[in-house]
């Protein structure tokens, strides 16, 4: 008999009036597979192979260490539960590609770490994306030569939210914390992305490119934190352009690094069927820790269209951008701002810091309609919180403590 459908709800949420929200259909007959010692199927791979449409996948928190494959159903989620499963390569790969190649439509992964991707080409990810739509939250990706990596579909939605992705990376400047083809909409919000090895903590060639609340750092020279201490090039790359927002992130770039500027769009051209060229950059907080030189905003030659920067903090030795258009307002630029704790990495003002206090104005909304006033911070770690305004909006990612 065939299987009746219902709708379930994947994810609402708003950027001041962007809302997005999605229903993902799912047979009345989902059923939830267990992973783990003791349960129906021993590893995730297992339960992946006999998995429906609709189903969830629940991995009981354990290491799994060698299961590679494809994921071939669609609407699939996968959680983790009890903990934080941990999946680790164990010296092997789907398909040369990936830890997991994830082929199925509609994909939700949630909670879980995986490390340790490597392959022939030297570009292994710990998650592959050839489908259509996918979701990641609360996990955490490190210490592969990509975090995720994602091929060319345009009709295809990418939504990352509350993730870590640490030291990832090849090491020859061609593999990231996160690559993403050219794709119909990137939504990256409230994420951790530090420490890429000799990559981008964060590289996409999507159409449209929401990235909101995150917090891209790497620590200094002989740290470590939870992953060892990367030399990044650029803190966000977006080499084709497209309709781009960069809204409330903290954007730190270490002393040792691969590439003086910080934000790069449009470097590789800005071209092409249905991409268009804005760029706002809007209430961040930057911090270049480069004491000799560097590009807080890096614009290509064939980006024509003005950016708009609107309200950040330009913090350390830097120019802002060199696109001679560029519209610059009520921004602040300063070596030394009234951090909380700078070398903690806690880049909040203090109330002594009264050039930020209530002197931003209003961004007002793009070309698109979307209003662009910040209504979150980011809080560490992979988080966020509601952003009060207290009077006028302040400077920066933050509203001054």
């Amino acid at each position: 008999m065939q299987s009746i459908r219902i709708n379930t709800t994947r994810i609402a949420f708003a950027t001041s009036a962007l809302v997005l929200g999605a229903a993902i259909a799912a047979p009345a007959s989902a059923a939830t597979l267990s992973v783990g010692a003791g349960k129906t199927y021993t590893t995730p791979c297992k339960a992946f192979a006999v998995a429906k449409a609709g189903d969830t996948v629940e991995i009981q928190a354990a290491t799994y260490s060698g299961d590679v494959c494809a994921i071939t159903a669609n609407k699939l989620t996968i959680r983790g539960v009890n903990g934080r499963p941990k999946i680790q390569a164990g010296g092997k790969s789907s398909g040369g590609k990936a830890i997991w190649v994830v082929r199925g439509n509609d994909i939700t992964v949630d909670n879980v770490e995986m490390s340790g991707a490597k392959v022939a080409d030297k570009n292994g990810a710990a998650l592959r994306l050839e489908g259509t739509n996918f979701t990641l939250r609360n996990s955490f990706l490190h210490d592969n030569e990509n975090g995720v990596l994602s091929g060319e579909n345009t009709a295809s939605t990418v939504t990352m939210e509350y993730n870590e992705f640490g030291h990832n990376g090849y090491g020859d400047g061609y593999s990231h914390n996160i690559y993403i083809g050219k794709i119909a909409k990137l939504y990256f919000r409230y994420n951790f992305s530090h420490d890429a090895n000799v990559g981008h903590n964060l590289k996409t060639r999507g159409i449209y490119n929401m990235i909101a609340y995150n917090r891209f750092s790497s620590l200094r020279a002989g740290e470590t934190g939870s992953t060892a201490a990367g030399k990044p090039s650029y803190e966000i790359d977006v080499p084709n352009g497209g309709t781009t927002y960069v809204i409330g992130n903290v954007i730190m770039q270490p002393a040792s690094h691969n590439n003086p500027a910080l934000v790069a769009y449009g470097m590789e051209g800005a071209t092409g069927a249905g991409r268009k060229q804005d760029l706002y950059v809007i209430n961040n907080t930057f911090l270049n820790e480069d004491s000799g030189r560097g590009t807080f905003v890096q614009i290509g030659s064939s980006v024509t269209t003005p950016a708009k920067l609107i309200n950040n903090i330009f913090s350390g030795t830097g120019t802002i951008t060199g696109q001679a258009s560029a519209v610059k307002k009520t921004n602040y630029q300063s070596l030394a701002p009234a951090f909380v704790n700078r070398a903690a990495y806690d880049l909040r003002l203090t109330s002594a810091a009264s050039q930020i206090l209530n002197a931003g104005s209003n961004p007002g909304s793009s070309a698109g309609g979307l209003a662009l006033k910040p209504t979150a911070s980011y809080k560490h770690t992979a988080s966020y919180s509601s952003r009060p305004t207290l009077g006028t909006i302040d400077i920066g990612a933050y509203e001054v403590q």
